[in-house]
């Protein structure tokens, strides 16, 4: 038989560590047979040490490369025209990617078979390996990013008195079978790669930014970071009832709540983008990827049904008593509108989910001053300050009235809703002129 070098036989003149490249590309492709013993011009060299020699591939393959690959490998001694050689078959592994266990499920880690030669694979490819073995549940792959803490999760845990040893992330999910973590153990790691990111806008519209944040880390540290800013502007109101003072959030707490932990633990993290969250003057929108989960409707889900996109992470939030173990968290936020004209609105796309919860205190506001005959003449005033000045500032006519900056939006807003004015400008320089 004569012996060259293809797409499925790799010819080796003698020993080196560097083989196990070869028989992970073999294993992560098609399979194929490398022999030590044989020069790669088709020489039949031969070993003085084959039994050593075969001991020493046998070691590589067995600590070097992970997954385990030894059910997928036969290594044994050849006799080629009456010279000992070692002869390695090696078929396609059912736990593709194979990895050099020094480098990781990175490029320089994973090979894959081209012609005559084994080349580091693309993170794409990998990507693909791992989603053919594991599956599309995104929690339950492989994380390629295995350099993973969890600083923030171990807090968490401690601080309700759960322990988060390896035994109990096995548990969870967070490492799999073969000693790597998922995707899920990605998610509570500090080297989470998806962010939550949140604009507060001046008034109703998204033309004018007044601050912006980006939140990464752990989900969890994310999570609570991303409720104490939006908290921020959760301002407090009174008001009185004959001695009697009432104090009221613009949101109450439990909506903003529910919506946040639905838009982390609900998201599908199979998208790379963030996780969006946008403050108004009259309402917060909550916008998470990945729409409904298949076969649920808007209908389903007002009624308490519940299906989890991400079964483990949920699960990870219950046992931290972060959500309940049902459908509640729509049901809830619901509940604190109740007593309110202006309630929740839900909105689904193929791709994204869309929560949008109402300021209530501006709500008691509105309907207060449009039951109140003084809008008209505030509403002369405007038009006849346009007139004398030829346009008006925002700040300007909260001066001329001596109301609040909610307050003078809202009139201006319902001023160019009646086609009384109009905008020019944007930003800090939007001025209101007569229509």
């Amino acid at each position: 038989m004569k012996y060259s070098e293809n797409e499925n036989i790799e010819l080796k003149r003698e020993y080196t560590p560097e083989i196990k490249k070869e028989i992970i590309a073999f294993a992560n492709t098609n399979g194929g047979y490398l022999y030590i013993g044989i020069s790669d011009n088709g020489k039949i060299e031969g070993l003085a040490n084959s039994e050593k020699v075969l001991q020493q591939v046998i070691h590589i393959i067995r600590d070097g490369i992970r997954p385990d690959l030894t059910m997928f490998t036969n290594c044994r001694i050849k006799a080629v025209e009456g010279k000992k050689v070692i002869e390695i078959s090696v078929v396609r592994g059912t736990a593709r990617p194979y990895y050099l266990s020094e480098k990781g499920l990175k490029p320089s880690g994973v090979y894959v078979r081209h012609a005559t030669s084994s080349n580091p694979a693309s993170e794409e490819a990998i990507r693909k390996m791992i989603k053919e073995t594991d599956g599309d549940r995104f929690e339950l792959t492989r994380s390629m990013e295995q350099e993973l803490t969890f600083e923030a999760a171990k807090k968490e845990f401690a601080k309700r008195k759960i322990e988060f040893g390896k035994n109990q992330m096995k548990n969870l999910g967070i490492i799999n079978a073969d000693g790597l973590y998922t995707n899920l153990g990605l998610l509570l790691s500090d080297q989470c790669a998806h962010t939550i990111k949140i604009a507060c806008f001046e008034g109703g519209g998204k033309s004018e930014f007044k601050d912006r944040r980006e939140f990464e880390g752990s989900i969890l540290q994310q999570l609570h970071d991303s409720y104490e800013y939006i908290n921020i502007f959760n301002k407090l109101h009174a008001t009185y009832s004959g001695l009697e003072r009432i104090d009221r959030r613009d949101y109450p707490e439990v909506a903003i709540r529910e919506a946040l932990l639905n838009a982390i633990v609900h998201r599908d993290y199979s998208f790379s983008g963030s996780t969006l969250i946008s403050i108004f003057e009259d309402h917060i929108e909550f916008v998470s990827l990945g729409g409904l989960v298949s076969g649920l409707s808007i209908d389903d889900i007002m009624n308490g049904a519940s299906q989890a996109r991400n079964e483990k992470l949920a699960n990870i939030f219950y046992r931290l008593k972060l959500v309940e173990a049902y459908g509640t968290g729509i049901v809830k936020i619901m509940e604190s509108y109740k007593r309110s004209a202006s309630m929740p609105k839900l909105k689904a796309t193929g791709n994204a989910f869309n929560i949008s919860i109402f300021n209530l205190n501006l709500a008691i506001s509105n309907r207060a001053a449009d039951s109140n005959d003084n809008i008209n003449e505030q509403w002369k005033e405007i038009l006849n300050s346009i007139a004398a000045k030829g346009s008006l500032t925002r700040f300007e006519t909260e001066k001329i009235l001596g109301i609040g900056q909610t307050r003078a939006h809202v009139l201006l807003k319902a001023m160019i809703d009646a086609g009384m004015i109009k905008t020019v400008g944007n930003g800090k320089k939007r001025r209101y002129i007569r229509k």
